[in-house]
């Protein structure tokens, strides 16, 4: 037994024993890291560097790509370096950095896919009020607002969580630190105070999916009444892709946490924990990309551009040779 004064590190839970399957995790989790920095890191230079995307809609798109950024790199580098190293610690004040950041990475993001449904229930429902709504400076407060509630939160759960006497050993089952593993470790009841933020924080978590779940229908039948149908499917592919994301980040948060015991198991919990941590930063890009025809063409014409310069540049070093 020992006190949270005597823990230097956590075990986090090991993928596999064996050397091969550890290499195998270590290799699948660089490819979605790589995947997740590819394509959210195309998403915020593009918007960056096309100013016809210079719009609310993609000002809060480029806000969810540096925070699926942040959170891809919360998680994965350390969990690949233990894989590589064939070993599970992880130093406490680590543990305590990791379970903040993504903390805040997650809960920030929740809170921007909100206004994002927000932004696209201004655009459709009331368009003449969008650019009075959705001004260049209430979308910066809007988005301060989803990073700094995000930071807060994160930093009241951090603290609470590590203030906490732990007696139970210092292995978590999972391989990143977070709230409910350390509650298992604690030896005293002070652990309630913890669980009564965490429902405080669940409450506001729902919340935020009603409005997100109101905004949409009044944004359905809004759509449904647009006599044409190329005007329909422009509505909609203004929308499908962040009620995708929301769809991908609500259902695997919800299937994590609230699965019935009956089904559980260690595998099935390591796969829930992945699908809901580490996936959705790598597939919202893809998914965004894939229905936004104003965004493909940007890429593509990022694409082009950068592709023009390179061979005027080799034209021009020949010439000079």
């Amino acid at each position: 037994m020992s006190n949270s004064s005597s823990i230097t590190q956590f075990l986090l839970l090991a993928f596999a024993d064996r050397r091969e399957l550890q290499l195998l995790h270590f290799w699948l989790f660089l490819g979605i890291y790589l995947a997740a920095l590819l394509g959210n890191g195309l998403i915020i230079t593009t918007i960056a560097c096309d100013h016809h995307l210079h719009t609310p809609m993609y000002f809060f798109l480029l806000n969810l790509s540096l925070l699926d950024l942040g959170s891809s790199s919360t998680i994965l580098p350390k969990s690949m370096a233990n894989s590589l190293w064939d070993t599970r610690a992880i130093s406490y004040p680590g543990c305590s950095a990791q379970l903040f950041l993504s903390l805040f990475f997650i809960l920030a993001e929740h809170f921007l896919l909100t206004i994002m449904a927000y932004d696209r229930y201004v655009a459709i429902c009331k368009p003449l009020h969008y650019g009075t709504l959705l001004g260049s400076r209430a979308c910066v407060h809007m988005a301060a607002a989803a990073w700094a509630t995000g930071f807060l939160n994160a930093l009241l759960h951090m603290t609470n969580t590590f203030s906490l006497p732990l007696c139970q050993g210092n292995v978590l089952d999972q391989f990143f630190c977070e709230i409910p593993q350390i509650l298992k470790l604690s030896c005293s009841h002070s652990y309630l105070r913890e669980v009564g933020l965490l429902v405080v924080s669940t409450c506001l978590f729902f919340a935020c999916f009603v409005f997100i779940v109101v905004s949409y229908v009044q944004i359905f039948r809004v759509v449904l009444r647009i006599p044409s149908e190329q005007g329909r499917h422009k509505a909609f592919s203004t929308c499908l892709p962040h009620l995708a994301v929301v769809s991908l980040f609500v259902s695997t948060g919800l299937f994590t946490y609230l699965k019935p015991p009956s089904i559980s198991s260690p595998s099935l919990d390591l796969v829930v924990s992945v699908l809901y941590s580490v996936v959705p930063p790598a597939v919202n890009p893809l998914i965004y990309s894939m229905r936004n025809q104003e965004l493909k063409d940007a890429l593509r014409k990022m694409k082009t551009g950068s592709f023009s310069e390179a061979i005027k540049g080799l034209c021009s070093s020949a010439q000079c040779s």
